[in-house]
């Protein structure tokens, strides 16, 4: 097939496009929005629009749902293929959701079965992936010198989401709505595997802290989105990532060696090890190869699902150690595949034990490299993609 791949940055855009190659579909790419981050809307349907008239496509593909690409397909009667890698997307309950020509792939079930109602025949679940080939190339090329630098005991990639938390704008609320939005998220906190949040907003609570609250996200077009989905996925979600990874860097910290690689603030955390960004193709897989456990503490707004950084840890042959998410037993097996953790005193315990038990942690690194070499990588998701879009 000849696919238009528009791409704005996503770390999985190259692995998909190399994939998409090596399954014999021909792609043109349309890359003004990686460097142009202003882009407007009517420009980026101009832009695809203008190539469509030229270039006959089969299919429309990006990372991440943009209701300006699926109106443009829509017109055009052409498949928009739509997968969704991150959480929250808001974008997703635009009304451009319900166009006939969509294909939105979702990761995350929770989220799928809150989707899926607004278009039932064309929204679908499909779990994230990894190019282990890639990733194999940049470990086995890099010197004795690049894999020491990035050796540690137990590290963490990502952000802290204290950068990117939109709560931290909430001014002067009243001392029963501080003390109930309080309340719940330090009761979130405490379980994993089911995000509750939403459940527990009432229409008084989402209206008082909307009162309190300066430039409330709206949607800017026609949209399902409710405020209580916003506060609940955007505001509180967000927030409570933000406080469980200090808490849990906090923890490791004082009892191990800890390396993260951050562009957050981790001034809070004077025992971490902070080396910086790292880049996500040529140095991620090589960290995640040579730290002896590598920590996945997911964002809460991904309720279900497992985040690409399980499958580029485990596809880099680095042991995962997660939080429990309620899909990680549908396609991993836990002491198999990795190791999971449901409360800070057990993610404290089991990582005193796995680096006392190099040979167990080893094999259970293996064990999950094998696996996702076997059943999860993208060649094998875009085949199920392809046939779940096309009938094929």
């Amino acid at each position: 097939m000849n696919i238009l791949f528009y791409r704005y940055g996503s770390i999985c855009e190259p692995d998909i496009i190399t994939a998409l190659w090596e399954l014999g579909h021909s792609t043109t790419e349309i890359t003004d929005e990686i460097t142009n981050k202003g882009l407007l809307p009517q420009e980026c349907i101009k832009i695809v629009s203008d190539f469509l008239l030229e270039h006959p496509v089969d299919a429309v593909f990006s990372i991440n749902f943009f209701p300006t690409l699926s109106e443009v397909c829509n017109i055009f009667k052409i498949r928009y293929l739509s997968w969704i890698v991150d959480s929250p997307v808001m974008e997703l309950y635009s009304t451009s959701i319900k166009n006939p020509y969509n294909r939105v792939f979702l990761f995350d079930y929770v989220l799928y079965q809150e989707i899926s109602p607004l278009n039932p025949a064309c929204i679908f679940h499909l779990p994230l992936a990894v190019n282990v080939k890639a990733k194999d190339t940049v470990i086995n090329t890099a010197s004795k010198q690049t894999r020491y630098k990035f050796t540690s005991e137990i590290s963490f990639v990502g952000s802290l989401y204290t950068e990117k938390c939109p709560y931290d704008r909430f001014h002067s609320p009243s001392g029963y709505l501080s003390g109930y939005l309080d309340a719940i998220m330090k009761a979130q906190q405490k379980i994993y595997g089911y995000y509750f949040i939403q459940n527990v907003l009432t229409d008084d609570i989402v209206a008082d802290f909307k009162a309190h609250f300066p430039h409330f996200y709206t949607f800017p077009a026609k949209s399902y989105l409710t405020d209580k989905i916003t506060l609940s996925q955007l505001y509180i979600g967000n927030k409570i990532t933000a406080m469980e990874r200090i808490e849990t860097m906090k923890i490791l910290s004082e009892n191990f060696t800890t390396t993260i690689y951050t562009g957050s603030d981790t001034s809070m955390l004077p025992h971490i090890q902070n080396r910086g960004l790292a880049k996500s193709l040529t140095e991620m897989p090589i960290i995640f190869h040579e730290s002896k456990i590598n920590l996945n503490t997911t964002s809460k707004a991904i309720r279900s699902g497992l985040p690409l950084r399980i499958w580029d840890i485990l596809g880099s042959g680095g042991f995962v150690l997660s939080n429990y998410q309620e899909e990680i037993p549908q396609f991993l097996k836990i002491g198999e595949h990795l190791d999971i953790y449901s409360s800070m005193e057990e993610l404290v315990d089991k990582c005193h034990y796995y680096l006392s038990h190099p040979k167990e942690r080893k094999e259970i690194a293996e064990q999950g490299f094998k696996e996702v070499c076997a059943h999860h990588t993208y060649e094998i998701r875009l085949t199920n993609l392809f046939s779940l879009a096309f009938g094929l």
